[in-house]
């Protein structure tokens, strides 16, 4: 499956299936930023999600300097990736969270690998990224895909240079 992933910039097109697999296979703080709501996916969760999407509609040049992608395995949404401006030119931020049933097959290193691929055609030169020691799933992504990574305080900072070929599809 992890040979048949894409990427597919969020809109309205998408935008319900993406909450649907959100809903049904992750938890809102790991998809979202906090917001006051009950807890789970209520209404009011479930529409500040749509609007935090919505918000990046317009992509890096919009008021939020981030696109979001929907991740396609087998032409099905499955979760998501964000490339975010960085105040340094030449850098983005990544992101990326998966419905659960699609962890552990590679899907995570082939859509972080397509987003590589999306920042070089941006012309940007650097990626970066931060998690946490214990999320191994991303560490794990990050890794494969060749990010140096360096622990400080708490967090790990990935690092991925772009100044050479671009990684292969």
């Amino acid at each position: 499956m992890a040979s048949d992933v894409r990427l597919e910039p969020v809109s309205e097109r998408n935008l319900e299936s993406l909450l649907s697999v959100a809903a049904a296979e992750a938890d809102p703080t790991d998809v979202m930023p906090p917001v006051e709501a009950p807890a789970g996916w209520s209404h009011a969760r479930r529409e500040a999600f749509r609007e935090f999407h919505r918000a990046s509609f317009a992509g890096m040049p919009g008021p939020t300097r981030t696109r979001m992608y929907a991740v396609l395995a087998a032409g099905e949404v499955v979760g998501v990736i964000r490339m975010t401006r960085c105040d340094e030119p030449g850098a983005v931020e990544t992101g990326l969270w998966l419905g659960r049933s699609a962890r552990g097959q590679g899907i995570g290193s082939a859509a972080l690998r397509e987003l590589l691929n999306e920042a070089a055609a941006a012309g940007m030169r650097r990626v970066v990224a931060e998690t946490t020691p214990d999320n191994r799933g991303a560490l794990s992504v990050l890794a494969s895909c060749g990010a140096k990574l360096r622990e400080t305080d708490g967090q790990v900072h990935a690092e991925l240079c772009l100044d050479a070929t671009p990684p292969a599809r």
